[in-house]
């Protein structure tokens, strides 16, 4: 995706969601363009020297970066009021509307920035091992805070090669979503669990025009659509990304190999021409007329954000939500793949301890993360938060709670050129969906040419 979501109709009712990889080609680009702009202006990953223990009363000014804007702002400025108001000696500086180029040029110029709230995991690995972000590592030992709260995924993503620089700031979480009426209409009475299930459902419910062309389509398997992307198709495999060296591991993985087939299949069965210019014919992902929304696309793979949209711009569509399907047998059912939001403290912060204390209240605070959650309608990244009865949950946002809180739900492991493995996967797939060829070959080029790139970017 663009570095920003496609700007709503109604700002004001409108969810922000958290910005996944392969949706972030122009943040991918960006943040492996700017490690080394960012090496080169800061040193080390290390936080320097803390007190021993945590200031038993907080006072100053600390500042706060974020990307938020309008209503979503809003949502922020309430959790940042009960702040100040448990530390009323503090005032928080908020400069809202700062998206991750700003953050990173900021940073890398050496302004004084505390805490900086980024809309990617993709930064992670540029921003740990350059030190743009500050060792967290300290703070939590002094302040013996809990990781376990944190779901296994989102610690994983928050990190990179044992070097903790963030804390995750509500997530998404990706599921199947699906038209009731359609459904009744075609006499499919549940969800499909396997991808066989999926393939069939979908032929079912593809109705054409008299010339033959696609009408309406039961979900549309073209990798490029939409949230259709291989991190979040990869809990349909369970699918592996690198070994613990760096090294690729998709072409070595017959789970690739499977997905891939069975989706090249499914392209073939219908026809890719056909499915392109049907595609071509439908409404942009984030704007009211969005294929979902209009009934055009039966099913589709979409985060718990869609709901907020669907109940601003299509109150009346009928729809369920259930976990992705997996192939038989190799997928986790009920597992997803997750990403998020993520929160550092600056390099040159003036201010570490007031910077940590906001940090830690924004990313380890149960009600606080549930309050976000509540009015950003994106998922929590605590365990306590997830099973909290504050936690405004009904049906359809369930599907996606029960994914975040699952052992088996994934993420995609940073690296420093902004995880641009994914793009390199993305690009081939891209091109093996329209012409076909040796699928072999192509995944064991996919892996030649990530390891290439891994080795050229460093450690």
């Amino acid at each position: 995706m663009p570095a920003r979501s496609a700007t709503p109709a109604r700002r004001s009712a409108s969810p922000h969601r958290p910005r996944t990889p392969r949706r972030l080609v122009a943040a991918l680009a960006l943040a492996a363009a700017t490690a080394t702009l960012i090496a080169g202006c800061t040193s080390g990953g290390g936080s320097g020297t803390i007190d021993k223990t945590a200031p038993t009363h907080l006072k100053g000014t600390v500042s706060l970066w974020h990307f938020f804007t309008d209503r979503e702002a809003k949502v922020v400025q309430t959790a940042i009021d009960g702040f100040e108001k448990a530390n009323p000696d503090v005032t928080v500086t908020i400069h809202a509307g700062q998206d991750d180029e700003k953050l990173q040029k900021a940073i890398s110029s050496g302004q004084s920035i505390d805490v900086g709230l980024s809309y990617t995991t993709a930064i992670v690995g540029s921003f740990c091992s350059s030190g743009a972000f500050r060792d967290l590592g300290p703070y939590v030992k002094r302040d013996k805070v809990d990781l376990n709260d944190i779901p296994k995924a989102e610690r994983d993503y928050t990190e990179y090669q044992g070097t903790r620089c963030t804390l995750p700031v509500l997530a998404d979480v990706s599921a199947l979503m699906y038209n009731k009426a359609q459904f009744a209409a075609a006499g499919i009475t549940e969800p499909p669990k396997t991808l066989d299930e999926l393939k069939a459902d979908a032929l079912k419910l593809t109705t054409y025009n008299a010339d033959g062309s696609i009408k309406t389509l039961g979900f549309n398997p073209l990798i490029d659509f939409y949230e259709n992307s291989p991190e979040h198709w990869s809990p349909m495999i369970d699918g592996q990304w690198l070994a613990k060296d760096g090294s690729s591991l998709i072409g070595k993985s017959g789970g690739w190999k499977k997905l891939l087939t069975w989706q090249k299949d499914f392209v073939d069965e219908i026809g890719y021409d056909k499915l392109r210019s049907f595609t071509s014919g439908l409404g942009q992902e984030f704007s009211a007329d969005n294929a979902f929304q209009t009934g055009q696309v039966a099913m589709q793979i979409d985060g718990e954000y869609r709901s907020a949209f669907i109940a601003d711009q299509a109150p009346d569509l009928d729809y369920g939500t259930a976990p992705t399907p997996v192939l038989d047998g190799v997928g986790h059912y009920g597992a997803s793949y997750v990403a998020g939001n993520v929160a550092g403290i600056a390099k040159g912060s003036k201010n570490p301890e007031l910077a940590w204390a906001l940090l830690k209240y924004l990313a380890t605070d149960t009600d606080t993360q549930v309050a976000l959650a509540n009015g950003l309608k994106n998922t929590p990244t605590l365990t306590s938060a997830l099973t909290s009865s504050k936690l405004e949950v009904d049906e359809n946002y369930r599907t996606f709670i029960d994914a975040a809180a699952n052992e088996h739900t994934i993420t995609s492991p940073a690296t420093t050129d902004g995880a641009a493995y994914l793009k390199t996967f993305q690009d081939a797939w891209n091109d093996y969906q329209e012409h076909g060829g040796d699928l072999t070959k192509i995944l064991k080029k996919v892996d030649a040419d990530i390891d290439a790139a891994n080795q050229l970017a460093g450690p």
